[in-house]
């Protein structure tokens, strides 16, 4: 199971693509056809097609990683911005910047917390609320949405 955030901004579309979605290190990266044939050259891979609507970005993230999301103070942020009337880009980034600066302060505290099954870790959260937070102060109109 994982949470995947949206950004999604009204008259905006964005460029089609074709990529190669993967699991790697807790949440799902997205390949070219380039990237793919250099790790896995002598495979077929699943190919999904994205953009052409409104959603400038999105992103994925174990469920492995919400307890260490509540204790660097972002979990509501994160996993629940509907219950917290949290809907534009803008409001999120307040509590993400205060969170990955929790994160990144205490790394010894939030690396106990590692999921024991090996999905997900620290320094996985602490990239997906970067480049979160990086994609908020870039596009702060943005309407959020989450799908747990």
């Amino acid at each position: 199971m994982s949470l995947d955030v949206y950004l999604h901004l009204p008259g905006y579309k964005s460029e089609q693509q074709t990529l190669i979605p993967v699991r790697e290190n807790g949440h799902t990266v997205l390949l070219t056809g380039d990237e793919w044939n250099s790790r896995y050259p002598d495979r077929e891979p699943v190919k999904i097609t994205t953009g052409n609507d409104e959603t400038v970005y999105s992103a994925n993230i174990t469920h492995n990683l919400n307890r260490m999301a509540s204790a660097a103070g972002i979990y509501e942020a994160l996993w629940r911005p509907d219950e917290h009337d949290l809907t534009k880009a803008a409001q999120l980034i307040e509590p993400l910047h205060d969170g990955l600066e929790a994160l990144i302060s205490d790394p010894d505290r939030f690396s106990q917390l590692n999921p024991s099954n090996g999905w997900g870790d620290y320094h996985g959260l602490v990239e997906f609320v970067r480049r979160y937070l990086n994609a908020c102060k870039t596009w702060p109109d943005a309407d959020v949405s989450v799908s747990r």
